[in-house]
């Protein structure tokens, strides 16, 4: 990373050891699988953990080294596959990343989407793990190669959670992160 970025930087976080994590993030490039790997080693300090398209699955074949995995076919396999990702938020030891919008989209758009097999992720675990909302931007600013910065922030999730309160309350962090980022540029 340090050929083609200037830097990767993190705000801090404080990670409870005896909970497995659901990191959700904003996919903006094949970068951000790798910087969240990075990050892992780091900040989380977990088994890492990554659902990823079948496409990507099949393309980057590296990709099963790094812990990632993906459904074979459409239907009743995607749901089995997200049943064993909500069975992974079981064990303390695990991170779970999940990129809610699926495909890879521009850092500037105005929200991030969430496809509906999140929730049924979440549905197949026992409920007993923190949830860790990343973004992830990258700006040049001053220099020659951009620099790039993971906001994160734990959520506490209510009881009940709905797939819109968990878009709503991702969508609030994200607004945040672009709003220190362009402060930054000022």
């Amino acid at each position: 990373m340090k050929k083609d970025f200037s830097a990767f930087t993190h705000n801090q976080l404080v990670i409870k050891e005896d909970e497995a994590v659901l990191l959700l993030a904003n996919r903006f490039s094949w970068w951000d699988g790798f910087m969240l790997f990075q990050l892992n080693k780091k900040v989380f300090k977990k088994e890492f953990h990554a659902l990823v398209t079948t496409d990507d699955y099949k393309q980057l074949n590296y990709l099963k080294y790094f812990g990632c995995f993906a459904p074979e076919s459409k239907g009743k396999d995607v749901l089995e596959t997200l049943i064993y990702a909500g069975t992974l938020l079981d064990d303390p030891k695990n991170l779970v990343l999940i990129f809610p919008q699926g495909k890879i989209k521009s850092s500037h758009v105005d929200s991030i989407a969430f496809e509906k097999g999140v929730m049924q992720l979440i549905n197949a675990s026992k409920k007993k793990f923190q949830t860790v909302f990343s973004v992830i931007l990258t700006d040049y600013f001053n220099n020659r190669k951009p620099k790039a910065k993971a906001y994160l922030a734990s959520w506490q999730a209510e009881e009940y959670i709905s797939l819109q309160l968990l878009k709503s309350e991702y969508n609030k962090h994200y607004d945040t992160a672009v709003l220190k980022q362009t402060q930054k540029a000022s």
